[in-house]
């Protein structure tokens, strides 16, 4: 069974195992979150958590969770998801409510539409009724996982150079 939880220190090694997994296969570690574009240091408990949401907004940043996709059975952790309670301008445009990632080998597998799914979930107990989803237009599986999840494309647009969809999912 698939289920969304907070990293804990028990979960450190199936951490490094997933995060050692996706570095090596050098793909770009989503949600941007749980990497910090590779600049976190997953080995140190304290500091990796610490560093994973967002707490501080006097930056500008927006109040987040970020959860971590367990495969019970498996003792496994899938993939992540980061969910940002409010929307900037930034997000607005190009991340949106909800950031997802899946390990390299578990893609292809159902495991990003279900862990979509019950991040709807989280967003539902938070009273985000309307949430927003992005993606490149070049990612397909994300599309799709978006769109099987309830996603209506609103637009295209262009940021920094690349082509995001927007889609809305309505939770009401």
């Amino acid at each position: 069974m698939l289920k969304l939880v907070k990293l804990q220190r028990e979960h450190m090694p199936l951490l490094i195992d997933m995060m050692d997994e996706w570095t090596s296969s050098g793909e770009s570690i989503t949600p941007w979150a749980i990497s910090h574009g590779g600049r976190l240091d997953y080995h140190d408990y304290d500091y990796y958590v610490s560093s994973i949401e967002v707490h501080d907004t006097s930056s500008g940043l927006v109040p987040d969770d970020t959860y971590f996709a367990l495969d019970e059975e498996r003792n496994m952790l899938i993939g992540a998801v980061n969910i940002r309670h409010d929307l900037n301008e930034r997000l607005l445009l190009c991340g949106g409510h909800i950031g997802d990632g899946v390990r390299p080998s578990e893609r292809r597998k159902g495991y990003g539409t279900r862990m979509v799914a019950l991040a709807l979930e989280k967003c539902r107990e938070l009273g985000i009724m309307r949430v927003l989803m992005v993606c490149d237009q070049n990612n397909i599986a994300s599309a799709r996982t978006i769109i099987k999840n309830g996603g209506v494309l609103e637009n295209e647009v262009v940021v920094d150079g690349d082509i995001e969809q927007r889609y809305w999912i309505d939770l009401t």
